[in-house]
């Protein structure tokens, strides 16, 4: 139970609502405990008095025996409404503590996940976080709930019973309890088994929902390559390796109860066979047999869900490892502390080597340039050459290996990272609208806007007039990742997102692949004059629209290759020079196919 100590912090949260809990499962099983006694008693007395009257030579009832009867019963009728009652209670604060915990629980995954770098995420699998902060909090759950409240309540029980046991014949209550202690000993060889067994069935869960949910993401490319048959076979294949473990699982759980069941009825016969003679012996009477006999059946349950208790907590163990293993993941970013203050975009890149951690790909090698503030920059090469890297290390996604980066004259480590990200605007290269609306999308970055200021940052980025032809305009749903829209719809939508911030900063990452040159020569007008005096790094592949940038900076490789104005590059002949004659060429052939 190593793995579940991490939880102990939470226990002790809500102490109080649980010691209250165990008052009242105690409180429970001691009224449960008084119900065998009156009977036993009641049995008693009803045979002292048949004794009586067989002697006295009458066999009528009498009035004084039917009104101690009718006392019997309704004390025995008070004792179980008393303990039905406490039994509530005691649901009502151990199984609510559960819940709260369980809450506590997966809200502390989400937030620690949120603190994670992006490195993180590219090691691991949507699919088997979401498995972890469902799947495995609702497991552990189980563990706090009933698997607490029925081990609280096996161990109050025994405690109470014995003692009751003790009081009328030690003797009875050792042959009685003799079974348990095979009991133990089948549950410690079992439990071990069912914690490598849990864990291996969490592992195979998690990777039917990574299964499931790449298959969802992406549905248009499978069906686009007639590809339903062989996923459907795919995952029919890990579901029946699951349902295998699953089954093998459930094997050894049910091996448990039969087990329990005998166990019991050997202590019941024990009962039977050994009180015979101690009755003759005048040691124990017989309301003390049926009050043994109610004892031992009192105990069925609690000691069959032994197994069932052994079995919660070995999958809530391996459930939490597997918790427990997110939790200790810490971020390689270190924080820093300066914030309130506005970003004027004067920006150094000195001597900066960058290496991605989980594929360990040079992205960038030595790389030295500046931007002033308020200038316009463009960023363009070939695929893969470093340019995405340069937004992804000034959003502090990534630190650097080597070299510094300097913002507004303060390294860019001293920056809250809070801060960086909150004034800058950044468009993705791979933009992402969520299932909400698009006024909701387009505000995402806010604390709210109204239609109209949607409306207003739609049009500067040319995409008003689309939304409108939508059924319902700014309140149409986009669909899961913006599936309801187009390429450059979304595009278009992830721009107005990133200016209605209002940012001191803006970096747009080849987001204008998928939109006209006309509507992307809109766009860039917009960006001109509404960016005036703001710094702007623009990174795309095409070359038509930067004649007026401040400073083209060209990345080869990892490297610099050219950095210049408009000018100073189309006449240099290298890499820029190129790639504008290809344009004007491609303008050239696109205008004479028109005519």
């Amino acid at each position: 139970m190593k793995h579940l100590l991490y939880i102990n912090k939470y226990l002790y949260r809500y102490r109080g609502r649980l010691l209250l809990g165990f008052i009242f499962v105690s409180l429970s099983n001691y009224f449960g405990i008084l119900i065998p006694q009156r009977i036993g008693k009641a049995l008693d007395f009803v045979r002292e008095q048949l004794v009586s009257n067989a002697e006295a030579g009458t066999t009528n009832l009498s009035e004084e025996l039917s009104a101690a009867l009718l006392q019997f019963v309704l004390i025995v009728i008070g004792f179980v409404l008393l303990k039905g009652l406490f039994m509530y209670f005691m649901r009502q604060t151990i199984i609510v503590v559960s819940r709260l915990i369980e809450y506590d629980l997966r809200k502390d995954v989400y937030e620690h996940l949120q603190t994670l770098d992006t490195s993180f995420y590219k090691r691991n699998k949507t699919g088997d976080l979401m498995a972890r902060i469902s799947e495995d909090v609702s497991k552990v759950r189980n563990y706090l709930g009933p698997g607490i409240l029925y081990g609280v309540n096996l161990i109050s029980l025994f405690a109470l019973t014995i003692f009751a046991m003790i009081r009328v014949s030690p003797e009875l209550t050792f042959y009685t309890l003799l079974p348990l202690p095979f009991l133990s000993l089948s549950i410690y060889y079992v439990s071990d088994k069912i914690n490598s067994k849990s864990t291996i069935i969490q592992q195979q869960l998690s990777k039917l929902t990574v299964i499931a949910q790449e298959a969802y993401s992406g549905i248009r490319v499978l069906k686009s390559y007639g590809k339903e048959a062989q996923f459907i076979g795919h995952f029919e294949e890990e579901s029946e390796d699951f349902r295998k473990k699953s089954l093998d699982l459930a094997i050894f759980n049910a091996f448990f109860f039969p087990l329990m069941i005998l166990l019991i009825n050997i202590s019941t016969l024990l009962v039977l066979i050994i009180s015979g003679h101690l009755v003759a012996d005048g040691t124990v009477s017989a309301g003390n047999i049926l009050e043994f006999i109610i004892y031992v059946n009192m105990l069925t349950w609690p000691v069959t869900s032994i197994g069932w208790i052994a079995s919660v907590v070995q999958e809530a163990a391996a459930s939490q490892a597997r918790i427990n293993a997110i939790m200790e993941e810490k971020s390689v970013l270190v924080d820093g502390t300066i914030s309130g203050q506005a970003i004027k975009g004067d920006l150094v890149f000195d001597k900066v080597t960058f290496v991605y951690p989980e594929t360990g790909v040079k992205a960038m090698d030595n790389i030295s340039f500046k931007i002033k503030a308020g200038q316009k920059i463009a960023i363009i090469g070939k695929t893969a050459s470093g340019k995405s890297t340069i937004g992804e290390l000034i959003l502090r996604m990534y630190d650097i290996n080597e070299g510094s980066i300097t913002l507004d004259g303060l390294p860019l480590k001293q920056y809250k990272m809070s801060h960086i990200r909150e004034n800058i605007a950044y468009v993705p290269q791979d933009v992402f609208l969520f299932s909400d609306t698009i006024q909701a999308n387009i505000g995402f970055g806010t604390s709210g806007v109204s239609e109209e200021e949607a409306k207003k940052f739609a049009g500067y980025a040319s995409v008003d007039e689309d939304i409108q032809k939508l059924p319902e305009a700014y309140q149409a749903l986009v669909g899961e990742r913006g599936v309801t829209l187009s390429g450059g719809q979304k595009q278009r939508v992830s721009i107005a997102r990133a200016l209605i911030k209002n940012p001191d900063m803006v970096i747009l990452d080849d987001c204008l692949s998928a939109v006209d040159v006309e509507t992307e020569h809109q766009i860039l007008q917009y960006l001109n004059s509404a960016l005036a005096g703001k710094t702007a790094i623009i990174i795309t592949h095409r070359v038509h629209s930067l004649q007026d940038f401040d400073q083209i900076i060209v990345l080869e490789e990892g490297k610099i290759a050219e950095m210049g104005t408009h000018e100073q590059l189309a006449n240099s002949g290298g890499f820029y020079a190129q790639q504008l004659e290809n344009s004007r060429s491609a303008t050239e052939y696109a205008v004479q196919v028109e005519k």
